[in-house]
C-alpha cells in the first residue's frame, strides 16, 4: 500500500484537522506504509512564478505556496503545481489516493485519483454549511452543499469524526453505506491530569484561590467566543468568590473578544495559541472548561480537557454531543444562549462533588479513546481498497 494524501491544512498548522492528519501519517509510516503529502505551505504567494516547484519540507511532504481561506485562516487555499504533481506521483506510484479537504489539493487529488484509476477516499472534518450564517453568507448554503456533493461523488468511503455528523449527511441524501466514522483519540502522555497549579497561577497572575474558567481554541465568529464572555460576566455576578476567564487561543475575533471583555469589566487572561504542552497545564490547573462553539464536528479540545481532568460545558451542537453525556461527563446547554451556560457554570461552582464526578467519567471516557486502535480500523479498510488499485503508473497525462 502506497498512500498519496491531499489536504489543505497539515502540521505545524495548530489545528485539529491538520494534527489529526499528521498522526494518521505517522501511524501509516510506522506500520511500513509509503506516505506522499501534499499540502500548503505557511507562506503567502503574492504573485507565485508560473512553473515554479514547490518547497519542500520533508520527503514525504511536499508544500505549495498558499493564501489563508477567509473563513478559516488555518485551511489555506494552496496553488498548486500541476507539472510538479504529475511527476511526484509518477515517482511515487501511490496505491490510493486519500482527500482531506474540499479546496484546491483535495480538487487536485480526485482529479489525478480518476485519471490514474486509483482508489479514492475522502475524510470529512469541518461542517462548513454551519459558518455560513456568521459572516452573513447564508445565501450560498444551497451552492455549497451541491459543490460538496459532486466534490464527494467519486469517494468509495467518506470518514466522519461522528455519528451526529454522519446522520446529518445521511440526511442530505448521501449514501449511508458510503459514510463510516473515524473519530478522534487521545495521547495520555500529553494530555493528563498533573499540574502545579500554583505555578500556574502565578504565571498568569492570578489569585491562589481564584475560580478559573478556561476557553480553548480558535477565536472566530462561528467559535461563539463572545457567548463564553457574556455568560462568564453573568456568572461572576452570582457568586461572592473570586473568578477569573483565562481563553487560550487566538484569531480574528481575538480583538473583538478582548474589547468585550474590557466593556464588561471582567478579569481575563489572553494566553494566545499554545502548544500541546502548555494547553495540557490550562487544562489541568483550570477549574471548567466552557466551550460553546455550535459548529465542530469533533471538538478535539473538550476531549483534551476531559483527559485532564476538567470538567466541560459545551454547546448542545455539533459532534460535542457524542463526546459529552449531559450530566454525566459534562454539561450541554443551549447553543447561543449565554445564561444556559451561566447556570451551569454556577451548578459546577456550587456542587464540587458534581464537579468532582464530572471530572472522573470524563477522564475514564477519554483514555479509552485511543488513537492506535482508532488508526487501526481505518488501516484495515485502507488496505482492502488499496488492494483494488491499478498495476503501476505509467506516463501521466496532464
Amino acid at each position: 500500500m502506497r498512500l498519496a494524501l491531499f489536504t489543505d491544512t497539515y502540521e505545524p498548522e495548530i489545528n485539529g484537522v491538520a494534527r489529526t492528519l499528521a498522526r494518521w501519517i505517522a501511524y501509516l509510516e510506522k506500520q511500513g506504509v509509503a506516505c506522499k503529502v501534499f499540502a500548503p505551505s505557511t507562506e503567502i504567494a503574492v504573485r507565485p512564478q508560473p512553473g515554479a516547484l514547490p518547497y519542500k519540507n520533508s520527503n514525504s511532504v511536499s508544500r505549495f505556496a498558499s493564501l489563508p481561506f477567509f473563513m478559516y485562516p488555518e485551511c489555506r487555499m494552496a496553488l498548486p503545481n500541476p507539472r510538479y504533481i504529475r511527476k511526484a506521483l509518477q515517482d511515487f506510484q501511490p496505491t490510493m489516493v486519500h482527500v482531506a479537504t474540499p479546496f484546491n489539493l483535495g480538487l487536485c487529488g480526485i482529479h489525478y485519483a480518476k485519471k490514474l484509476n486509483l482508489p479514492l477516499m475522502a475524510s470529512y472534518h469541518t461542517n462548513f454549511d454551519r459558518y455560513l450564517p456568521f459572516y452573513n453568507l447564508q445565501w450560498m448554503e444551497k451552492l455549497l452543499w451541491r459543490y460538496m456533493n459532486w466534490f464527494h461523488q467519486d469517494c468509495s468511503q467518506i470518514f466522519v469524526p461522528t455519528h451526529s455528523v454522519r446522520n446529518e449527511l445521511i440526511e442530505r441524501g448521501w449514501q449511508a453505506d458510503r459514510l463510516s466514522i473515524w473519530s478522534r483519540g487521545i495521547d495520555t502522555s500529553r494530555f493528563h491530569d498533573q499540574a502545579d497549579v500554583g505555578q500556574w497561577k502565578e504565571q498568569l497572575g492570578i489569585d491562589k484561590d481564584a475560580y478559573v474558567v478556561l476557553y480553548a481554541g480558535r477565536m472566530a465568529p462561528e467559535k461563539q467566543v463572545d457567548v463564553a464572555v457574556q455568560a462568564f460576566n453573568q456568572f461572576r455576578q452570582r457568586i461572592t468568590g473570586k473568578a477569573v476567564l483565562v481563553l487560550a487561543g487566538d484569531g480574528p475575533s481575538a480583538p473583538a473578544i478582548k474589547e468585550l471583555a474590557r466593556k464588561e469589566g471582567i478579569e481575563a487572561r489572553f494566553a494566545g495559541f499554545q502548544q500541546q504542552e502548555a494547553l495540557q497545564q490550562y487544562y489541568a490547573a483550570a477549574d471548567v472548561l466552557l466551550f460553546p462553539s455550535p459548529t465542530e464536528t469533533f471538538g478535539n479540545v473538550v476531549l483534551e480537557a476531559m483527559a485532564c481532568g476538567t470538567p466541560v460545558i459545551c454547546a448542545n451542537k455539533g459532534g460535542v454531543t457524542d463526546t459529552v453525556q449531559h450530566g454525566k461527563t459534562g454539561f450541554l446547554c443551549e447553543a447561543g444562549h449565554s445564561s444556559d451556560f451561566a447556570d451551569a457554570l454556577e451548578r459546577l461552582y456550587a456542587d464540587r462533588e458534581l464537579a468532582d464526578s464530572f471530572a472522573k467519567e470524563g477522564k475514564t471516557y477519554s483514555v479509552n479513546q485511543s488513537w492506535d486502535a482508532i488508526f487501526a480500523q481505518l488501516f484495515e479498510y485502507c488496505i482492502e481498497l488499496s488492494e483494488t488499485s491499478r498495476p503501476p503508473l505509467g506516463h501521466i497525462a496532464n
